[in-house]
């Protein structure tokens, strides 16, 4: 269970510059921005702009963002929950490497020190005389409080109430809450595109909105200037220059008598390539867990961390180096990870478009250098990284989450996820509608955690034992030795996910059946509203006359790769095994590796590599590896 505290604050602050003129309610929220613009004087442009920034105008069903951001404007009120990082949680060693075991980090305080940026709603309340309440759970209070701010954020820079949406730059830049120069320019860099090119969709909860597009737009950057931000871009960054990026260098100290932290010098990518990007949240806020990553005592470190507000990254270790944050050795010594502000869950259900947009950025700036391919085996959140052993398959952590838009993220990417083949492939991809696709989940409230969590957009569909809504889910026994699966929002044993590819096992009516962790698993697939689409490919099956296949959690080489002063590391097969029959999508090959590093200087670690070939497969929520000399390939289509 998530040692996350939710606290109650007031809810009513006392009456600012209360108007009559949201006496009567739009009727739908398109009504309530063209409302609230009149009102304070915004161009309705600049509000929906602003809007689409921060949440893509959805409801979220009231619930807050991963920076306890609340509503289509994103008012934050962040003093309301308080966490820990989720390296914090659960047994995971976030290194992942008996060879060097270390002590599971402990938590840390709550933070006392919340910036402005996550205090937002505060400022509504005091503007429009709305309770904390009703500006959380009321679309049109909630969009009166967003509008409000921009117009007094426009004022205090002395800018004019203007109709011309180009004189509210300063205004949209300081709304994102960054103190960085960049990061604010960013945000209102992305706010003032999409107002340029517009925009319509259909929200969450079925409302349409528009913002038709304003081609003469210019922007009028003075305003920024004004708002005496602070520049943070050091030369080396390892980011685009279109995102905003800082550095702040996780520590590296020898700890006495012969310790060190808290991550591992390499070359990467000449010692190793880098196969791997891993997508985190924090289950915590951006400047306590960045201090983490500055504490060389504590367990766990990563490459970056991405701020929800404006997309604002810090840096903090080199790629070249290894982080400790995956806990699987095999895939830290091959992978760069990333972590995102925010919450799985409990204090939050949903990502900022602002932190998509960035996060997206960096990835593809990262997989384009490091020659990481753009897909959902390789793209990793940490819940797809599999434990290293048996004993640790439990443990191993459940971010980003069943809420992380893939889909969206992947569009953002330029690298969208097509379908690949015809009606009838021998594989698919899971690929819901993730507005629409809202399957019922408990345990996102600490208070009452076996509550059903509001009906909320997700990336993933159930697995079921039979093709029947009541079926029992299917069984995982790695996460669950004696018990089933839940239907709590932190456990995947039965769930599979947007962007994985399966092979088909079985089709019956509106009902698609997958092989999944040894077992066919039934999901809801009709084809009025798939849940998957066509993807053909490689699979994996038992060779001849092979029974069942074991699976690993990662590819060490064999015993006598190893030189002399360098420790085996046995080759163990987890809990899983496959049978004759049964297939799995491959994909590709996972080269057999040991990067030997267990001490604070670089000229004594030593990448071990092996003869044994391995593949890389989607096994089941996560991926494994099986060795090549048990399988045969073939092809899905």
């Amino acid at each position: 269970m998530r040692r996350l505290l939710a606290i109650t604050i007031a809810a009513v602050l006392p009456l600012g510059n209360l108007t009559a003129a949201h006496a009567q309610e739009p009727a739908d929220r398109q009504q309530a921005f063209a409302a609230a613009a009149q009102e304070f004087q915004v161009p309705e442009s600049v509000l929906l702009g602003v809007s689409y920034l921060e949440s893509r105008w959805d409801a979220h069903a009231g619930q807050p963002s991963s920076d306890a951001g609340f509503g289509p404007m994103h008012l934050t009120d962040a003093a309301a929950y308080t966490s820990a990082n989720h390296h914090s949680e659960g047994e995971e060693d976030a290194r992942g490497d008996e060879g060097r075991p270390l002590p599971a980090p402990t938590a840390q305080p709550a933070p006392t020190d919340l910036p402005a940026s996550l205090r937002t709603m505060e400022k509504a309340a005091a503007l429009t005389g709305e309770s904390h309440e009703k500006l959380r759970t009321d679309d049109a209070a909630n969009i009166r409080g967003g509008a409000a701010i921009l117009a007094d954020y426009q004022k205090a820079l002395g800018a004019p109430l203007s109709d011309q949406p180009g004189e509210w730059y300063g205004a949209v830049a300081r709304y994102s809450g960054a103190e960085e120069a960049d990061a604010a320019k960013f945000f209102a860099d992305e706010v003032f595109a999409t107002i340029k090119e517009g925009a319509q969709r259909t929200t969450d909860d079925g409302e349409k909105i528009e913002l038709p597009a304003v081609p003469g737009l210019e922007k009028i950057e003075k305003w920024l200037e004004k708002l005496g931000l602070r520049h943070t871009r050091p030369d080396g960054v390892e980011c685009p220059a279109s995102i905003s990026c800082e550095w702040i260098p996780s520590a590296y100290q020898e700890l006495p008598p012969d310790d060190y932290g808290h991550y591992d010098l390499a070359n990467r990518p000449v010692s190793q390539k880098v196969d791997y990007i891993i997508i985190h949240d924090m289950e915590g806020y951006f400047l306590p867990s960045i201090r983490l990553n500055q504490d060389p005592n504590y367990g766990a470190s990563w490459h970056y961390s991405v701020r929800s507000s404006d997309g604002h990254i810090a840096q903090h270790i080199k790629t070249k180096d290894v982080g400790w944050q995956a806990g699987n050795w095999y895939i830290n010594a091959k992978s760069i990870g990333i972590e995102h502000e925010g919450f799985l869950a409990e204090g939050s259900t949903w990502y900022t478009e602002a932190m998509y947009r960035s996060s997206a950025r960096l990835v593809r700036y990262l997989a384009l250098k490091h020659g990481v391919p753009l897909d959902r085996a390789h793209i990793l959140g940490h819940d797809n990284v599999p434990g290293t052993l048996p004993t640790t398959v439990r443990g191993m952590h459940e971010d980003p989450g069943p809420f992380w838009d893939w889909a969206h993220y992947f569009q953002l990417m330029g690298a969208p996820l097509h379908q690949f083949g015809g009606p009838r492939s021998g594989s698919i991809m899971i690929k819901p509608d993730f507005a629409t696709n809202k399957p019922y989940f408990y345990g996102c409230d600490r208070k009452n955690p076996e509550a059903a969590c509001p009906p909320l957009p997700a990336h993933t569909v159930w697995l079921r034992t039979e093709p029947r809504a009541d079926a029992p889910l299917i069984k995982d026994i790695g996460k669950h030795p004696t018990g089933g699966s839940l239907y709590s929002v932190y456990d995947h044993s039965a769930r599979a996910s947007t962007g994985q590819r399966f092979a088909v096992a079985e089709r019956q009516g509106d009902w698609t059946a997958i092989w999944y962790l040894g077992q066919k698993a039934w999901f809801h697939n009709p084809a009025s509203a798939p849940t998957a689409v066509p993807s053909m490919g490689l699979v994996v099956t038992p060779k001849p006359g092979k029974a069942t296949v074991p699976v690993y959690g990662r590819a060490y080489p064999e015993q006598e790769a190893y030189p002399e002063g360098i420790p085996y590391q046995a080759v163990t097969p987890l809990q899983y095994t496959f049978s004759a029959g049964e297939k799995y999508t491959l994909a590709g090959a996972a080269p057999a590796e040991y990067y030997r590093a267990v001490t604070f200087n670089l000229e004594d670690h030593k990448v071990v590599r092996g003869k044994t070939k391995y593949w890389e497969i989607q096994f089941g929520h996560r991926v494994m590896y099986v060795k090549a000399d048990d399988v045969q390939v073939t092809f899905s289509g």
